[in-house]
């Protein structure tokens, strides 16, 4: 196909303030390659880099903990808690940002599904309900998940104080936005979920007590940094322990939850889930991405499925969604762009080409 074929991919958009040269974006994946004290390192600037170089106008960061309490989620995962990690990450952004692309920081509490916190033992989840599933083998985890510790109100002020600093930190790196992480069924989108939050107080029952922690974060964010500094989200139904989740109210939570996180003035929704295309519910023909829109009204992110470059214009056409994320797409084809554009045939993706680097290989390409 020709390129005009891939207009809408390849045309330039002023998305949430950044002005991006395509619709292209790095989706954040969790890699395991910081140090053990959470700070970015060379393979990470390595990592990043090769995807701006590759063309991606714009890359979203693995989830990175915003405490030194309970948000860490994974041994090795980067943080940007305190002044060291923020400083770490200079190397990265300015990398990215010397080749052209702009970088968002993804900000990730793991609350009940932690499995591996160099700062605590006991894990904080909205109820004292143990995650379902095993915690990741790839991640380093092993055996069921504990059950979490209920956050009490204190509790509850103190991550969302932790996702502030945060966000200040990430500005002072250099980043160009932060994106709250709020789906894979992590704190956020525990305190969202039925199954997983059965408090009785202002956070718990109705959908719309439900995403009032999501709300929250959002809006203290910007009242501390301001409506210049990006502040988007990103949600789901799957979750890494259950992935065939949905939401029980099906289009009207879907209502309640997208023009909430709006009004709190999320500048962008990204939505993730096995396929963007697929309905969101049985019985459906409206995908989640299309009411994220709807109901959202602001800039939407798509991931999911969407390596094949004429799926992702057909979906950028339609206009639900303004720009689409790889994950395992870009992975196998960290030049996606530049093959695309050379209609140079992409690669398929083979799980054995990107182990993550726990097994011993201190030097694997990635």
């Amino acid at each position: 196909m020709s390129l005009k074929s891939f207009e809408k991919l390849f045309s330039g958009i002023n998305f949430a303030g950044l002005h991006l040269g395509n619709r292209i974006a790095l989706a954040p994946m969790t890699r395991v390659s910081a140090s053990e004290d959470g700070l970015a390192t060379d393979r990470m600037v390595k990592y990043y880099s090769k995807f701006a170089s590759g063309g991606f106008s714009l890359l979203i960061t693995e989830g990175v903990y915003p405490d030194e309490q309970y948000s860490q989620g994974y041994l090795f995962q980067p943080g940007i808690a305190n002044d060291i990690q923020t400083e770490a990450w200079k190397k990265v952004i300015d990398s990215v940002h010397e080749k052209g692309s702009m970088i968002i920081c993804q900000l990730m509490h793991a609350g009940a599904l932690s499995q591996g916190n160099i700062y605590q033992e006991e894990s904080l989840g909205p109820s004292e309900i143990k995650p379902k599933g095993a915690q990741l083998s790839f991640y380093r985890g092993d055996g069921e998940f504990p059950v979490p510790k209920e956050m009490n109100l204190q509790e509850i002020e103190k991550v969302k104080l932790s996702f502030v600093q945060a966000a200040k930190n990430a500005k002072k790196a250099g980043f160009d936005g932060v994106e709250i992480h709020g789906a894979n069924g992590y704190i956020l989108d525990q305190f969202l979920t039925d199954y997983t939050n059965h408090r009785t107080d202002k956070y718990g029952g109705s959908v719309e007590n439900r995403v009032r922690l999501l709300v929250e974060v959002i809006q203290v964010i910007r009242e501390e940094l301001g409506d210049e500094f990006p502040v988007g989200i990103r949600i789901s139904q799957a979750k890494v322990n259950d992935p065939d989740h949905k939401w029980a109210g099906k289009e009207k939570d879907a209502e309640i939850i997208f023009s909430q996180l709006a009004k709190a003035g999320a500048a962008f929704i990204h939505i993730t889930e096995p396929k963007a295309y697929d309905p969101a519910f049985a019985n459906s023909k409206v995908t989640l991405v299309e009411l994220a829109k709807i109901h959202g009204a602001v800039p939407v992110i798509a991931n999911g499925g969407l390596e094949d470059p004429k799926q992702a214009e057909s979906l950028l056409r339609e206009g639900f969604a303004d720009i689409i994320s790889l994950g395992k797409g870009a992975l196998s084809n960290q030049d996606w762009v530049k093959k695309v554009t050379n209609k140079q045939e992409l690669e398929e993706f083979n799980a054995k080409d990107h182990l993550l680097p726990i097994a011993n290989i201190k030097d694997r390409e990635v």
